[in-house]
């Protein structure tokens, strides 16, 4: 019988995937709001969740741990922004002592679920997500970029739920770590983007060789230098 897996957001990231998953298992996607008890997708076997932080975050995840089955797993899209107050090169062994609020996310559903998997994402990147487009400000500090591509994002989770990985927290991130200002130049070459000014240098580099090594995994989209070429 087909696994049965549920997603709770279905926005830029969350519908994709869903799209992916519908290939090869049951799938139903919901809005975070969706929490009635009733539901048949409170008996999935895996739950993903990737919402974002706003909206009474804590207690939306209180909700969906209470309301999921016993034995169903859960996957929190979690960010590799709980590494905030580093400048050097981390993994998930690292130890955090500033939390915030997606730090207290990870803690909460690890002590609700034994089954919980964490997947901290770097930043998402791909399609009509451009580093240099959108800006709310024009000065950035510069450093190694810790991007992920949307599509390796996608693919990586169906290979988690197909080699059953449970529980464990691993950094999903692109190998290839260049510098924000080679990223932003790259993309003002070759779309006509305005190019903001440069200060300061960061040194966080976040490592995934762990969830590499797990599952065997080669990058789609290795370097955040030609994700949109």
């Amino acid at each position: 019988m087909s696994k049965k897996i549920g997603i709770i957001g279905c926005g830029w990231l969350g519908k994709p995937l869903y799209e992916e998953l519908s290939k090869s298992f049951l799938i139903e996607c919901f809005s975070r709001d969706s929490t009635s008890d009733t539901s048949s997708f409170w008996q999935s076997d895996t739950i993903i969740i990737a919402i974002n932080t706003k909206n009474n975050y804590l207690q939306t995840l209180q909700k969906i741990a209470q309301l999921t089955k016993p034995v169903c797993n859960l996957i929190l899209m979690s960010s590799t922004s709980v590494y905030r107050g580093f400048d050097k090169k981390i993994d998930e062994s690292v130890k955090i002592t500033k939390i915030a609020l997606q730090r207290e996310a990870e803690e909460l559903l690890v002590n609700l679920k034994d089954n919980t998997l964490i997947l901290r994402l770097g930043g998402l990147m791909g399609e009509d997500r451009v580093a240099g487009r959108w800006k709310v400000t024009s000065t950035f500090s510069d450093g190694m970029v810790n991007y992920i591509h949307r599509d390796d994002v996608i693919n990586m989770t169906k290979k988690i739920i197909e080699e059953n990985i449970t529980c464990g927290t691993y950094n999903l991130v692109a190998p290839a770590h260049p510098l924000r200002s080679e990223v932003h130049k790259k993309n003002r070459e070759a779309l006509g983007l305005e190019l903001g000014e440069f200060k300061g240098m960061t040194k966080r580099e976040v490592a995934s060789e762990a969830i590499v090594k797990k599952l065997n995994y080669t990058f789609l989209h290795p370097n955040p230098l030609e994700f949109w070429n």
